[in-house]
């Protein structure tokens, strides 16, 4: 099945099997590995990419279900607030592993682009599903506060 997607401000066409995964598209036919493989479940956050500027999860988003629309990975986010949780990341060493930061930061950066003074349960919220094994959720958090400042 043959789609065109809007990823990263690029048109894409893709061939793959209806009901392919995003995050499969992405990955394997396009790839961008940015996003992550986590769990494959939604649970995790690892695969989190913006569609029309909402967080989702890749791994159980067909692609097929996202023709028409704008999708943004990792590789593509850009702009004062994902600069600003970027350089809030660097400067408060939030990475410990790594693996999971590209969907921590692409829920973050939703965040943000919506609430830009949020308290700790507007990010325990929004940051709900995001899972990180290392455990750098204090950091996280901080982050985020540190960045909210700036935009």
């Amino acid at each position: 099945m043959a789609i065109t997607l809007k990823i990263n401000g690029n048109t894409k066409t893709v061939t793959a099997p209806e009901g392919t995964p995003l995050l499969w598209v992405l990955r394997d036919h396009l790839g961008m590995t940015g996003t992550k493989f986590g769990c494959g479940v939604a649970q995790c956050g690892a695969c989190t990419v913006h569609v029309d500027g909402t967080p989702i999860r890749s791994c159980i988003t067909a692609h097929e279900d996202v023709e028409d629309t704008e999708i943004v990975t990792i590789e593509g986010a850009n702009g004062k607030v994902t600069e600003a949780i970027r350089s809030a990341w660097e400067e408060l060493a939030v990475p410990q592993c790594g693996y999971c930061q590209a969907g921590q930061i692409m829920s973050a950066t939703a965040l943000l682009e919506t609430n830009k003074n949020p308290t700790d349960e507007d990010i325990d919220a929004a940051m709900t599903g995001n899972i990180c094994r290392c455990a750098t959720y204090v950091r996280i958090r901080k982050a985020i506060k540190e960045a909210a400042k700036t935009v």
